[in-house]
């Protein structure tokens, strides 16, 4: 069994904001697969379901960013888990925006919800960070990651979005790379031949004859010597 946990605050209020992205990730997997109606449990909205052969349950914690791991430790000791059948989805600014990348155990790197589940739980779990890039000066990060996700970059949050979904269920068997190939035929996919059609070879044209030299042999001589 594998504990999927999405990172965000909640309410309409936070619901498009960048912190936000983890709660997203969920809520398509959730849809795309076929998992059973939210519910409160665990300080937060939980659900389970299947990927592939494996038993998940997802966690979007109410409990707001800061205290995020007060909701993964109460589900973790429920399901008698350990920090390895974890999985934390969350935004990087560290990343630029639509890269994705896997990762496990490590640092918090001044994450507040990473900080918390710490606390809870140790570090020992694993993390998918969702790069929304940075805003070019620490002062600005609280109001830029609390902000909403602009227009111009709703095409490749659906990429991303929709990729973490499609790999999912590897992300469950344990393998991180099968998910990472499943983002990046979303994110990065392979580009598409042009569609013109290759230019067919041309016949070789065939030498003109010689033209018939028509000269009287006097001609030819008188010509020979000019």
């Amino acid at each position: 069994m594998k504990l999927f946990v999405g990172l965000g605050n909640p309410g309409a209020k936070y619901a498009h904001n960048r912190h936000n992205i983890g709660f997203m990730v969920l809520d398509r997997i959730a849809e795309d697969h076929g998992f059973g109606p939210w519910r409160a449990k665990f300080q937060g909205q939980m659900t389970e379901g299947r990927l592939g052969g494996d038993k998940v349950i997802l966690l979007k914690p109410e409990t707001f960013m800061n205290l995020s791991g007060q909701a993964v430790g109460e589900a973790m000791r429920f399901y008698k888990l350990t920090p390895a059948d974890v999985v934390v989805f969350h935004d990087e600014l560290d990343l630029a925006p639509g890269k994705v990348r896997v990762k496990s155990g490590g640092g918090h790197a001044g994450h507040n919800g990473l900080r918390s589940i710490h606390q809870h739980i140790g570090a020992e779990y694993d993390r998918v960070r969702l790069g929304i890039g940075h805003p070019g000066h620490k002062d600005r990060v609280a109001p830029y990651v609390l902000s909403d996700f602009a227009k111009a970059e709703q095409d490749w949050l659906d990429d991303v979005i929709r990729g973490c979904s499609d790999g999912a269920a590897a992300l469950a068997d344990d393998e991180p790379a099968k998910f990472s190939n499943a983002v990046a035929l979303r994110t990065a996919p392979p580009r598409s031949s042009t569609g013109t059609k290759p230019q067919k070879a041309q016949p070789a044209k065939t030498p003109e004859p010689p033209a018939e030299d028509t000269r009287s042999p006097l001609q030819k001589l008188k010509d020979k010597f000019q």
